[in-house]
């Protein structure tokens, strides 16, 4: 253990200490550091090229069931006594909130296996420009009809974090991740499109190569070129891998604490219904060794584990803190801060598989703006993407919207591909809906 690690623990110590000479019954604190490098090119120039570093110290404390949260970026000791007074001024001015307090002490997490998250790259400053140009570059070979680029960049990020709280519980973890991304414009006869493709991990290693990455933003783009509109009409949607995470989101948002007990969830009371059809199956798998999700213990010091949210259509779990949880007379499913690597079983189709099998119908490929209604269930987004006849892709679709209620959407998941996205939390392969409207001409 370094000297920084041993003193960010000292620190957390003192600020609860601190935190219990000023009245606070039970308290909390979450504690950072981290640095990062991150550069941008555009037309083989450096744009931006940034060094940062940050800390904070976030202290929450209760003084019976009235809490107070106050934060700094100053670590220094006078800052921090500073910021512990504070959040114990507000505490003693606060209305009680029976639901309010830490997670219960014999949830905690006893045992935080090593989960190999910490992986930092090496990578100068010069490094990572050379590596921006090489990846633009690479995607200006593709083609004349790429005519611009709308920037390509390299990032690094290594952290250091722990959470602590009055109930004994230390626990720290450290977390690299590292970015390469790149966009590109094509242009042909008046047309002019835009895409982009990127990569991301915790190691370096594991990231795509950088003339693959550019490749990919140019053909992308140029696949998108004489986008048209199609006329209204109802018809299969196959919604590509990066989009099929956000698509399990607004499942997991309406399944989420705050929603449910504020009552503005379309999926209320749905704990032990079938809402999918019956192979559908869906995991939390908190303990995947270098996966971008993966944790010991939630945002309250609650130890993990895996379970199912979904299993064989049904849905198995909610997704709760102790606050939420206590709400609605329930227990905490150890999920204060979000999920930790949800994994989409696959049907077994591959993408090509799930093309032919939809036959005809609207390969999206981007979602624009965000009109879903959490109490209702009612989607409507703007979407681009490729219209598909006989399995093939015949000409690329755009300002169009696909429409629905999320429940019919759900319950008319026909596969789910096994081209998985790995670069999120979230790991799912496309996805196919039997129907949705589409809103064109």
């Amino acid at each position: 253990m370094s000297i920084q690690e041993q003193d960010m623990q000292l620190v957390a110590a003192s600020v609860l200490e601190e935190a219990k000479k000023c009245g606070a019954t039970a308290a909390e604190v979450s504690l950072s550091k981290g640095k990062g490098l991150s550069v941008d090119v555009r037309m083989g120039e450096v744009e931006t090229l940034e060094y940062h570093r940050d800390q904070g110290l976030g202290i929450t404390v209760y003084v019976g069931n009235k809490k107070g949260v106050a934060s700094t970026g100053d670590l220094s000791k006078q800052a921090i006594q500073d910021t512990v007074e504070a959040a114990c001024r507000i505490a003693k001015y606060t209305s009680e909130d029976k639901c309010a307090g830490l997670a219960d002490a014999e949830l905690m997490a006893t045992e935080i296996p090593d989960l190999d998250l910490y992986h930092p790259w090496d990578i100068s400053a010069e490094e990572a420009i050379e590596l921006a140009k090489n990846c633009e570059q690479a995607a200006r070979d593709v083609s004349p009809l790429i005519t611009n680029a709308d920037g390509t960049g390299v990032s690094t990020y290594e952290g250091n974090r722990i959470y602590a709280n009055t109930h004994g519980f230390m626990g720290q973890n450290q977390g690299t991740r590292h970015s390469l991304s790149c966009t590109m414009v094509a242009e042909d006869d008046g047309a002019m499109q835009r895409d982009y493709w990127y990569t991301v991990s915790r190691l370096s290693k594991e990231l795509e190569d950088a003339e693959s990455v550019g490749r990919k933003a140019s053909e992308n783009a140029l696949k998108r070129l004489h986008g048209r509109q199609i006329k209204t009409t109802k018809a299969p949607a196959l919604y590509v891998p990066s989009l099929a995470g956000g698509f399990v989101g607004h499942f997991t948002s309406a399944i989420s604490g705050g929603a449910l007990y504020r009552k503005a969830s379309f999926l209320l009371d749905s704990l032990g219904e079938k809402v999918f059809p019956e192979f559908v199956h869906l995991h939390e798998k908190p303990f995947i060794p270098q996966a971008l999700g993966s944790a010991s213990y939630d945002s309250e010091g609650v130890a993990l584990r895996e379970k199912n949210l979904i299993h064989n259509g049904v849905i198995e779990s909610y997704l709760l803190g102790s606050y939420s949880a206590r709400q609605l007379g329930m227990q905490t499913t150890a999920n204060a801060g979000g999920t930790h690597n949800l994994i989409l079983e696959s049907t077994g189709e591959s993408y090509e598989d799930l093309l032919q099998k939809m036959g005809t119908g609207f390969l999206v490929t981007e979602l624009i703006g965000s009109s879903v209604n959490g109490m209702t269930g009612d989607y409507s987004r703007g979407a681009s993407g490729f219209w598909v006849e006989n399995g093939e892709i015949q000409f690329p679709v755009e300002e169009v919207t696909v429409a629905g209620n999320l429940r019919d959407m759900f319950n008319n998941i026909i596969a789910v591909g096994t081209d998985v996205d790995y670069r999120g939390s979230t790991r799912t392969g496309s996805i196919l809906l039997e129907e949705v409207t589409i809103a064109g001409q």
